[in-house]
């Protein structure tokens, strides 16, 4: 609809969450917290894209793709309009699977969500995305991107209702610190016996990478599923998978 590169706003779209952690934000701040080298998954997706994939040599993506990945999160706003679609684009989802998945979950019925940010939004997540995409169409041009200042209210609303009544729930809470535990663990015992790591990772420090970011890019390599096996294959004694 803005007539721009849209195989660049795929490549970026694709591309920019490669560097989540299991466990997704929650992961990423367990990570963060553990590493003296920081962890944020959007500079871990332009790693792997441009240092660990094909054992090293890249995926030869584009600095406006990278740019991109790179930009989709964080301070600063992507160099091309292509970018910055990934960047509105991606609150605009998460938001919305994030109602979705609460909904599903039994944490909220949609009639929790505040009237007044339905009655701009919609009454579902169909005319709510509908709603906001054609909001960022309606205002970009002139070689901006942007969203309609009454529709990014209601989402700017949508998003703190969700911090409030979904990510900074009790539940959510103490799932965290679980998450939290499990990874920083296992952090700690790859950086003390880094001999353990798939040859693929601990050949990476033979280069000159520090132990810090490799043992980093294994844990985020891993699913939710990986990461919860490794941990009780390490940590759970053997004869207590069998009670």
């Amino acid at each position: 609809a803005l007539r721009l590169n849209e195989d660049l706003v795929e490549a970026a779209a694709l591309g920019h969450d490669l560097g989540h952690t299991p466990f997704g934000h929650a992961g990423e701040r367990a990570l963060r917290s553990v590493c003296p080298l920081g962890y944020s998954h959007n500079e871990q997706s332009v790693r792997i894209a441009t240092a660990l994939e094909k054992t090293g040599r890249g995926l030869n993506l584009t600095n406006e793709v990278l740019d991109a990945m790179l930009c989709h999160s964080g301070s600063f706003n992507a160099r091309t309009l292509e970018g910055q679609i990934v960047r509105i684009a991606d609150k605009i989802a998460y938001v919305n699977h994030d109602v979705d998945d609460a909904i599903r979950g039994g944490i909220l019925t949609n009639d929790d969500l505040p009237f007044d940010i339905r009655a701009v939004l919609g009454s579902n997540s169909r005319i709510r995305i509908n709603t906001m995409v054609s909001a960022v169409i309606e205002a970009s041009g002139g070689g901006m991107v942007d969203m309609d200042p009454i529709v990014r209210e209601a989402t700017y609303a949508l998003r703190q209702f969700m911090f409030e009544h979904v990510y900074r729930s009790p539940e959510v809470r103490r799932e965290e610190t679980r998450t939290r535990t499990m990874l920083q663990s296992l952090y700690r015992y790859f950086a003390e016996h880094p001999d353990e790591m798939p040859d693929d990772y601990f050949v990476l420090m033979t280069k000159g990478e520090p132990l810090e970011r490799v043992v980093c890019d294994y844990i985020a390599s891993m699913t939710d599923r990986y990461s919860i096996a490794v941990y009780k294959n390490l940590f759970i004694p053997k004869s207590w998978n069998k009670i």
